[in-house]
């Protein structure tokens, strides 16, 4: 009951997102029925196919599920809330239960949807209009569709509750200014997992990701791969095919293309660190001083967002040079699962954003205090997204371009 008031009460902007999170719910449980119903008439391997294609739109719902939960207001430990009961566990259980509620009712629409198509559903326009596509001549398993509904809101709750989980009491032996960063941390909530920044002022450096190694080391074996399975001797349209569609690709090529997303979201918070310290490099004035600061102190909070946006271009690319020329044209559940991958991955970045926004309100604040002009902190954000475009989209088109080399007949 607290989590559904604490949601009935939020401003607006909060229910919007949470309105999104159900949306796209709705059209991964969508896309999981429709996968089901193929099973039903073409029961085999092809179904399973088919299904692990469905993998690419539930990360990247749960995971704009999670960037929403981050940026909850509701669920954000404040001062004062551990004493009438609202610790950092309870707010943690909260944010996981929200998560639950707006997923499930994006889940509960998928399906009322998809039995109005099948027909079972009457009164309302279109009724039955995909009833041959849905195997409405089969009884639809029950036990089935409500397990396929609820891999959405299960994995976003557990990932919402593992993300949001408090921080590890430190041992007695820890610095005192680590100890002091901790609790700001907790007392802000801008600081729920260990993997982040510790703080938002921009007066010291953070500490550099250790990803950026990795993450170039996959993005080369990514495409090693994905040139050697397109050249290995079965073409690109065999092997794996895609949903709504009668084509596919090797399962080699599609290998390779998840480890250069997963490259590029391991290497995107060191690029982004990087991007803050060529801004402040060679005697910086006060706005490149303060947008390379807040460049690194906000590296690991929006540089994996970039770096799945960057991941998903590439990918589209691709598929447009897959689908191009003579070609048959991608069915529309391929289409609706690339519309949400996509969608998930700009609202997340945004979503991201506004956390890093709210994270620096106090700092603004002071600033202004100080008689810092507003022209300055607008330069600064200018120039923040100057350095970010300027980094991310090259390497987005050329490895965009790196990964199309081999579907290109």
């Amino acid at each position: 009951m607290l989590a559904l008031r604490l949601a009935r009460g939020a401003h607006p902007l909060v229910q919007l997102r949470r309105l999104l999170v159900a949306a796209a719910s709705a059209g991964t449980g969508f896309l999981l029925l429709c996968t089901l119903a193929y099973a039903m008439e073409h029961p085999g391997a092809g179904a399973a196919l088919r299904l692990a294609w469905c993998l690419a739109p539930i990360a990247a719902t749960v995971y704009f599920a999670v960037a929403v939960a981050r940026t909850d207001p509701g669920t954000r430990p404040r001062s004062g809330l551990s004493a009438v009961g609202l610790g950092p566990v309870r707010l943690m259980v909260l944010a996981a239960i929200s998560t639950a509620v707006a997923c499930t009712l994006g889940s509960m629409l998928a399906l009322l949807f998809f039995l109005h198509l099948r027909g079972d559903v009457s009164g309302l326009p279109f009724d039955g209009a995909a009833a041959d596509l849905l195997a409405a001549r089969r009884p639809l398993p029950v036990a089935a569709a409500l397990t396929l509904l609820a891999l959405v809101p299960l994995a976003a709750s557990a990932a919402s509750a593992f993300v949001l989980r408090p921080p590890r009491p430190r041992r007695p032996g820890a610095s005192k200014a680590t100890r002091a960063n901790a609790e700001k941390g907790t007392a802000t909530g801008t600081e729920s997992a260990p993997e982040s920044t510790g703080g938002s002022e921009p007066g010291a450096p953070a500490t550099p990701p250790s990803g950026l190694p990795w993450g170039v080391a996959l993005l080369a074996a990514g495409l090693a791969v994905e040139t050697y399975a397109s050249r290995s001797g079965s073409g690109p349209r065999s092997g794996f095919p895609m949903p709504g569609s009668a084509d596919g690709s090797p399962a080699g090529v599609l290998a390779g293309w998840a480890l250069t997303a997963l490259g590029l979201v391991l290497a995107g918070p060191g690029l982004t660190y990087l991007c803050g310290r060529v801004v402040q490099a060679v005697r910086p004035g006060a706005v490149r001083l303060l947008a390379g600061r807040v460049l690194q102190e906000e590296a690991r909070r929006i540089g994996r967002p970039l770096g799945v946006l960057c991941a998903v271009a590439s990918g589209a690319y691709a598929s447009i040079v897959l689908y191009a020329g003579p070609r048959p044209e991608a069915g529309p559940l391929t289409t609706l699962g690339a519309l949400l991958v996509a969608g998930c991955a700009v609202l997340t970045l945004a979503t991201a954003s506004v956390e890093a926004r709210q994270s620096r309100s106090d700092t603004t604040s002071a600033l202004l205090r100080l008689g810092a002009p507003a022209t300055m902190l607008r330069g600064s954000a200018a120039l923040r997204a100057g350095a970010l475009v300027a980094v991310f989209g090259p390497l987005t088109w050329v490895v965009a371009q790196l990964a199309a080399v081999p579907l290109t007949p």
